[in-house]
């Protein structure tokens, strides 16, 4: 049996917009559940042979609704295809219904008889005697913690050194938060089926499903279309066309002037790694306001940088005069000079791009306005909503990035594992490029700048972000092919230029 690998589509769904797609192909489209449930299980048992060719020892472990069903078809693919199964049930066989009862009659007539998973019966040493486990437990209902037998039988999974293939979710992770219910199942692989989840790409959710793969079930586009996504993931290619080519007689004059504020006293480097990064995509001219102890010093790397020391709002302004765009935030801290800073280019009315302790501001005095581009990380999202603690924001962040721009207006960027843009009027975004070496010091810094340039050269606010953020992620991609351990946001700079060649 060969893997169809059908490519990811960027549409994203919510658990109860999936099964609303699933039973208008059953109702409307008269695709039998049946049906469904077999090309499921053949496509993911498809998907384990071709990733695990060697494997002879299946184990499949099993719940009581439709995801368990897709997991007795496995287990008998398996079974005719000679390899040896295991299947344990943790749910009542005599209450299983519909399509899952005669999935699981198939499999008894297969000579496949599915055993109980008792915690205290030993079943873990079986379950990590086998060469490839599947998790069909949970799937997308899943909105509660995991307990009791269901809880064991992921932690024996996850203690085994069999490899994990996950059906449509990984059990244990909210499909919608891509947060962990208690605790989840790490796999290998996840197979999803008919819409992508959107919380397999966001928080926790990368980290538990591990190599996605899709498969429609070969149902008609007409259905997918009937039911707008959630989310959409960003795809570098097709936004980098927002920046067309350039034109021979152009100066730098038409692709605009960053202004970035920021480098409060012992802070440099941050306002010095954003203004590089604006240069690098591409603005014509890139100043840099700051701390007058740093104006000697910190274009002297990169003298293409224009710098000026301000002591305060009054020096700001001629310089604001001459900018297109402004970056606001970067090392700026939170002193009264900051404040000063910041109010100036609030007054200004240029677009701008803020970050880092201009959010931190601006928590303490909510404002709300469209020209503006909010990156904040998941701590700063907090402060701006009020909240405590970061994990309020990390808990759904889907709808944080969503309550934060209906307070502060504009274009809300949610930086993050599955980074968000928010901007009223369009599909939530969401950017699913990118690795664990970003989450290091100046990074975010790189982003302000990214995004500043973009709308200096005449993008709107909203494509910067979006386009930025791809931009950003897959410098960050790119960087570290050298290792993760040990990229350094400056690793990022020279990605940019090549990546937007």
């Amino acid at each position: 049996m060969i893997a169809r690998m059908e490519p990811l589509p960027q549409h994203l769904y919510r658990a109860e917009q999936v099964r609303e797609l699933d039973r208008i192909a059953i109702e409307e489209f008269g695709i039998p559940g049946r049906v469904l449930m077999q090309r499921a299980g053949e496509a993911a048992f498809a998907c384990l042979r071709g990733r695990w060719p060697a494997a002879r020892r299946i184990g499949v472990l099993c719940g009581g609704g439709n995801n368990g069903g897709d997991g007795f078809v496995v287990a008998r693919c398996a079974r005719e295809a000679g390899l040896a199964v295991t299947v344990w049930l943790l749910a009542d066989a005599g209450r299983l219904s519909g399509d899952a009862r005669l999935a699981y009659e198939a499999l008894i007539a297969a000579g496949v008889t599915p055993r109980s998973f008792a915690a205290e019966g030993g079943e873990s040493d079986e379950v990590a005697a086998c060469d490839v486990l599947v998790d069909a437990l949970l799937g997308t209902g899943l909105d509660r913690e995991v307990t009791g037998r269901w809880r064991q039988a992921i932690t024996a999974m996850n203690a085994a050194d069999a490899p994990v293939l996950a059906l449509d979710v990984p059990s244990g992770l909210h499909a919608d938060r891509g947060v962990v219910q208690g605790c989840a199942v790490r796999a290998q692989a996840t197979v999803t089926f008919i819409g992508l989840k959107q919380g397999l790409f966001t928080a926790q959710g990368p980290d538990h499903c591990g190599r996605l793969h899709y498969d429609s079930l070969q149902v008609p586009d007409g259905i997918l279309a009937r039911l707008p996504p959630a989310a959409v993931r960003l795809d570098y290619r097709a936004m980098r066309r927002l920046l067309p080519p350039r034109r021979q007689a152009s100066h730098k004059g038409d692709y605009g002037h960053v202004l970035v504020v920021g480098g409060a006293p012992g802070m440099s480097g941050a306002p010095r790694l954003a203004a590089e990064a604006a240069a690098r995509c591409g603005a014509g001219l890139v100043s840099v306001a700051t701390a007058p102890g740093h104006a000697s010093v910190l274009n002297l790397t990169r003298p293409e940088l224009m710098v000026h020391g301000v002591a305060g709002a009054p020096d700001l302004r001629p310089l604001l005069e001459r900018a297109t765009v402004v970056a606001v935030g970067p090392g700026l801290g939170r002193t009264s000079w900051a404040r000063g800073l910041l109010d100036a280019v609030l007054e200004s009315g240029l677009p701008l791009v803020a970050d880092a302790d201009a959010l931190n501001l601006l928590a303490l005095e909510p404002a709300s306005r469209e020209d503006w581009v909010l990156t904040p990380h998941p701590g700063e999202a907090a402060r701006l909503l009020g909240e405590t603690r970061t994990a309020a924001v990390q808990s759904d962040r889907f709808a944080a990035v969503q309550a934060l721009q209906a307070r502060y207006g504009g274009v809300i960027v949610l930086k993050g594992n599955g980074s968000l843009v928010c901007e009223s009027g369009h599909p939530l975004a969401l950017c699913d490029a990118g690795n664990p070496g970003m989450a290091t010091a100046g990074v975010g810094d790189v982003l302000t700048g990214v995004i500043a340039a973009l709308i200096a050269q005449g993008v709107s606010a909203g494509d910067a972000a979006r386009l930025g953020v791809c931009l950003h992620a897959c410098a960050g991609d790119r960087a570290a092919q050298a290792g993760m351990r040990g990229l350094l946001a400056g690793d990022l700079l020279p990605h940019l230029q090549s990546l937007l060649h």
